[in-house]
């Protein structure tokens, strides 16, 4: 069995969609990215997105903690026209509506499906998994990341995963076992 520590990347204080935006996180904090240090298996490898608000937070836990390169398949959501814009100011509010609401195959223009995501990131953490069996691994990332392995453990919708909140610098610990995974924590905030 592995555990897979699913961190959320310190704050970006932006509004609206933030996704494959490379914005740099707010890592003042230090006794909050103490604690979550301190959480974490000694042992465990760590790893993140390739965007610098993931990078820069997994940085600043890792210790001596084997760090891997960083995986872009680890990004977050990509929303396409989407990006840096408010709720409000998205023209279509139709297909806003639907994203959420029926999350598979809708898209931001030139963006991702929620479907698209769940395979990328997916992907990503099987082959991660593989190439390191039985091992503990920190992946510092993002909230939509992290919603897609939560909703493989839970086996649940994609609309009830989207009720989960996932804070920043929070960490939901997921059992990975064949043929069934688990999750530990949700959410967890050391």
């Amino acid at each position: 069995m592995s555990r897979l520590f699913l961190v959320r990347h310190g704050p970006t204080h932006a509004r609206g969609f933030v996704g494959w935006s490379d914005l740099p996180a707010d890592l003042s904090d230090h006794a909050a990215l103490t604690r979550l240090a301190d959480h974490l298996p000694r042992e465990a490898l760590i790893i993140s997105s390739d965007l610098g608000r993931a990078s820069a937070t997994a940085d600043a836990i890792a210790r001596d903690r084997q760090r891997l390169p960083h995986d872009p398949g680890l990004r977050e959501i990509n929303f396409g026209a989407w990006e840096l814009r408010a709720h409000d100011e998205i023209e279509d509010q139709v297909a806003l509506r639907a994203y959420w609401d029926q999350p598979g195959d809708t898209a931001p223009p030139g963006g991702e499906s929620w479907n698209a995501v769940s395979t990328r990131v997916s992907g990503a953490v099987d082959a991660l998994l593989a190439a390191h069996p039985g091992r503990d691994i920190v992946a510092v990332a993002h909230f939509g990341v992290i919603l897609t392995q939560l909703q493989r453990a839970l086996r649940i919708s994609a609309y009830d995963t989207f009720a989960h909140r996932i804070d920043n610098l929070s960490v939901t610990e997921l059992h990975v076992a064949t043929p069934r995974w688990q999750a530990a924590a949700i959410n967890h905030l050391p």
